[in-house]
């Protein structure tokens, strides 16, 4: 059996106020991947995500990448092998290919135009967006170029923290299918916190259902939405474990 991507041990996570979040949270995430995380608001999902990453700092020895405890790895080299989109795209004053360039600059790499284009492509956008001013980018094509700019670090593992709910949907669909590719393509593990029920069965690969910090139910997608028989995800698509 594959050693998984990322392993998540008893994670417990507690804020300043003492109010706990995440309670005893285990979880496989398989490399080559999308894993999908739902449930009600407040149920943990994002805390979860960022934990990932560390934008959230999880306790030692509760989240493994590649076997290796996250916590004692470098924080900016950790998230470069595991980038982030967010709900907008937070996109820099400059270019597409300013954006694009933007991480492997910090480390002093220069990314050529073909670099770039190719970047680009693969993100779904043409090659010639590159010159354009990211100030005057469409929503979803906005989406795109962050989702360029994480791909330039090269990363193993994508966070998606519902990345498509201020697209319509036409770019919500574009930003799904380029996923779907680079998970065909690359390889890419993702990690995809959603609200649309609709989005996960055309996505994912297994089914996380988080409710009050707890994960109460995993599996395949197809079997928990079922409805061929009762399971809390199927309870949660109809509307019965809360609102979003």
């Amino acid at each position: 059996m594959m050693t998984p991507k990322i392993e998540i041990k008893n994670l417990n996570l507690t804020f300043g106020n003492n109010k706990q979040i995440l309670f005893d949270v285990s979880l496989d995430i398989a490399a080559g991947q999308i894993t999908s995380l739902i449930g009600p608001s407040g149920s943990g999902k994002s805390t979860l995500l960022r934990c990932l990453n560390r934008l959230w700092e999880p306790p030692e020895s509760a989240i493994f990448l590649d076997s290796t405890d996250i916590t004692t790895l470098d924080v900016l080299a950790l998230r470069r092998q595991v980038g982030m989109l967010f709900q907008s795209a937070a996109l820099f004053e400059g270019t597409v290919a300013d954006n694009v360039a933007y991480g492997p600059g910090l480390y002093g790499q220069k990314l050529s135009a073909g670099q770039i284009a190719e970047l680009l492509e693969m993100a779904g956008l043409p090659a010639d967006a590159a010159q354009k001013p990211a100030g005057e980018l469409s929503g979803g094509q906005a989406q795109r170029v962050a989702l360029a700019r994480a791909l330039a670090n090269q990363p193993q593992v994508l966070l998606l923290d519902e990345p498509t709910s201020a697209l319509d949907p036409t770019a919500t669909r574009h930003v799904e299918e380029t996923v779907l590719r680079l998970r065909d393509t690359l390889g890419l593990t993702v990690v995809w916190v959603s609200h649309a029920i609709e989005q996960v069965e055309r996505t994912a690969d297994k089914l996380v259902l988080l409710v009050d910090g707890n994960i109460v139910e995993s599996g395949d997608p197809d079997h928990l939405l079922s409805g061929a028989h009762h399971h809390l995800a199927g309870d949660f698509a109809r509307g019965k474990l809360g609102s979003d």
